[in-house]
């Protein structure tokens, strides 16, 4: 009884999961269109989600292009100030592309794919 649980168990999740497949040759670059607060805080709530940290969004990231590009600034204070140099980390590119109708932040690292709610996009 077991085994047969199991087995439909799997059979259920890809069913489930192959219904939710993305075909990514539909993908067009895209640009925020008609940005309000709703799709800014779904902006930064999926560039805070793949990062696993908050970070500072420009109020106009992605309405020009589709490339966020996020690089890592080390906090300074009067006591310990930013040391002089280059910041030798890559980094972080984000790829915003439009699917059907859908929004969709691709992080650049490992190509997941976070849509965007609350969002208009146009194709550049």
């Amino acid at each position: 009884m077991k085994i047969v649980r199991a087995l439909l168990g799997t059979l259920l999740w890809f069913t489930l999961t192959g219904c939710q497949t993305v075909d990514t040759d539909l993908d067009q670059p895209a640009r925020i269109v008609n940005a309000d607060a709703d799709s800014r805080a779904a902006l930064q709530a999926a560039v805070n989600e793949a990062l696993g940290n908050d970070v500072l969004l420009a109020e106009d990231a992605l309405t020009d292009g589709s490339l966020l590009t996020i690089e890592r600034w080390p906090a300074g204070t009067m006591e310990n100030p930013v040391p002089q140099g280059r910041i030798l980390e890559k980094p972080i590119q984000f790829r915003l592309v439009i699917n059907d109708s859908d929004c969709i932040l691709i992080d650049q690292r490992n190509a997941s794919r976070h849509v965007l709610q609350d969002t208009e996009c146009a194709a550049e």
